[in-house]
């Protein structure tokens, strides 16, 4: 007896360059029959990250590449259907992985049970996801952000580095400077999420804007655009400054023998610099505490954010591919 379809992405090729919504497809399988251990949930959000790019093309990052006709394993929220996991009931709330209808899970791997901390669900895979947490342990383990740092952060209008300025901010920086493209971004960064300083990247006079901001130098960057930016950061960290090396979208679509190098590397020496990448999974163990904490924060209005809100599984290939363009401006989420 059939017990119904559910639908999945998969990546049709390997992915050179920017990606596009030909690099997926829909599939259509039946839901199959549990094993001992496994579960079924439904998927109600999945989530658009620009982590995700770096395993569609040849050549592990630091997961394993995706090969062609795989499923893509993006972050997802919903609710156990079925189960003959004891971990796991039906009616759980639920973190997994997958851009796809229904996800049959073993509970290894990123199968959550997910507390009820008061905020919309799809928040789990933003604020409370990986890039809350990647802002939160960015700031606390890598930076060691103490009072009185100067902060810059790059793509601040992204949900990772929003959450870092406004977090760094909270816990008494003197100084939190975002860098983000265009005047609207640049605006609610001021004027919302009360970072002191905004700089466009896009605008006519960026590098004067950029010296300007940067004249008291800065003890912390968080950066989540690459090589060149951090290249263009270095002559102006302060001593024993850190850099928190936690995504790089403006990378992520180069090949690396046409990646953009760091040039600036005596800073290092002559600054007693310190540059470490974040893998926040690293960092799994302390999650639940951090979550409560921020969950508590984002109740408050203590801590803004931005959503985008797309409707459909079909809808996800582009809302993805948006991320690089410029198009985005907040959290991107499917809701399926």
């Amino acid at each position: 007896m059939s017990r119904g379809e559910m639908e999945r992405i998969v990546l049709v090729r390997h992915i050179v360059g920017a990606p596009s919504p030909e690099d997926f497809r829909i599939e259509r399988l039946p839901i199959p029959e549990l094993a001992d251990g496994q579960f079924l949930a439904r998927n109600h959000f999945v989530s658009c990250d620009p982590g995700t790019r770096s395993r569609l093309s040849p050549g592990a990052s630091y997961a394993p590449a995706l090969q062609p006709g795989a499923p893509v394993d993006g972050f997802s929220v919903g609710t156990v259907l079925e189960s003959r996991n004891p971990r796991f009931a039906v009616g759980d709330a639920v973190a997994l992985t997958g851009w796809a209808t229904h996800v049959v899970s073993n509970g290894r791997g990123y199968a959550v049970k997910l507390a009820n901390l008061g905020v919309p669900e799809q928040l789990w895979i933003g604020l409370l996801g990986v890039p809350g947490m990647t802002a939160w342990f960015g700031l606390k383990r890598v930076a060691q952000l103490a009072a009185g740092d100067r902060v810059l952060v790059t793509s601040a209008a992204g949900p990772v580095g929003a959450t870092a300025g406004q977090l760094a901010r909270l816990w008494g920086a003197s100084e939190v400077v975002g860098i983000a493209g265009g005047a609207e971004k640049c605006a609610w960064l001021t004027d919302v999420a009360g970072f002191d300083r905004a700089i466009d990247y896009k605008a006519a006079d960026f590098e004067a804007q950029f010296a300007d901001a940067a004249a008291a130098g800065y003890d912390v960057m968080f950066d989540n655009v690459g090589n060149a930016m951090i290249d263009h950061a270095l002559p102006v960290m302060k001593l024993r400054g850190r850099i928190v090396v936690s995504g790089q979208v403006a990378d992520y679509n180069t090949p690396n023998d046409q990646l953009p190098g760091v040039r600036n590397t005596r800073e290092f020496i002559a600054r007693r610099l310190r540059m470490e990448g974040l893998v926040v999974f690293d960092d799994l163990p302390g999650f639940a505490a951090a979550q409560a904490e921020l969950a508590a924060l984002i109740k408050a209005g203590t801590i803004k954010y931005r959503e985008e809100i797309f409707e459909g599984l079909a809808s996800l290939p582009a809302a993805f591919c948006g991320l690089f363009t410029g198009a985005s401006f907040g959290r991107r989420v499917v809701r399926v």
